[in-house]
């Protein structure tokens, strides 16, 4: 009797991966600097969970290597930004994200991701750049070895908070005051008027 060959099984893709796949592959990169109930909708229920496990402290397994850091990234820098809009809970993990983007470049491991994972707003350079106390330095605008794109978001950070010394496009999730200012910049241009101003300028 001939004995019937076993086929291997492919290896259930982890959690990470899961995350860059959906991310880098199935949204479109105009999808991550823009507001969309459906994409919000979808990570919330796909990835939800993984936010959860980020705060507890429980996805350090991650980051021993260049892919899961950045799919840590992109849970508490991006999916973050989507699951808790108009919410402080959006910022909570800011200082994991900028932890594990310095954590990456430290390591050279920025270098060894591939596009489209490279050209994401969250690939370990613009998450520098995503508070208060980080974004007056933020990235080295001038050695920034990022795409144009991504570099243009470092310096339009950079210059929202030389110009207000805050984000004010946060102002209603962390139930801060909007000033006079604040109001007529988010009313007449906003952030998307400076990124597009520096991307015309960078060509």
């Amino acid at each position: 009797m001939t004995a019937t060959p076993v086929t291997a099984q492919a290896e259930a893709p982890t959690e990470a991966e899961r995350v860059l796949t959906f991310w880098l592959e199935e949204v479109e990169p105009k999808q991550w600097y823009i507001a969309d109930d459906d994409l919000d909708a979808t990570i919330r229920s796909r990835f939800g969970g993984l936010w959860d496990k980020a705060a507890e402290g429980a996805l350090g397994h991650w980051l021993t290597e260049p892919n899961g850091a950045l799919a840590y990234i992109i849970v508490t820098d991006q999916f973050a930004r989507n699951l808790w809009r108009d919410d402080p809970r959006a910022f909570q993990l800011d200082d994991s994200a900028r932890s594990v983007a310095k954590l990456a470049i430290d390591n050279g491991w920025d270098r060894e991701i591939v596009p489209p994972g490279r050209s994401s707003s969250t690939c370990h350079c613009i998450p520098r750049t995503s508070s208060i106390r980080t974004a007056p330095c933020g990235c080295s605008t001038s050695g920034c070895q990022r795409p144009k794109a991504a570099c243009c978001h470092a310096r339009a950070h950079r210059e929202v908070i030389r110009d207000f010394g805050r984000f004010p496009f946060r102002n209603k999730a962390l139930g801060r005051e909007t000033s006079e200012a604040e109001a007529e910049w988010l009313e007449q241009s906003g952030y998307g008027a400076v990124v597009e101003r520096l991307k015309s300028d960078a060509k």
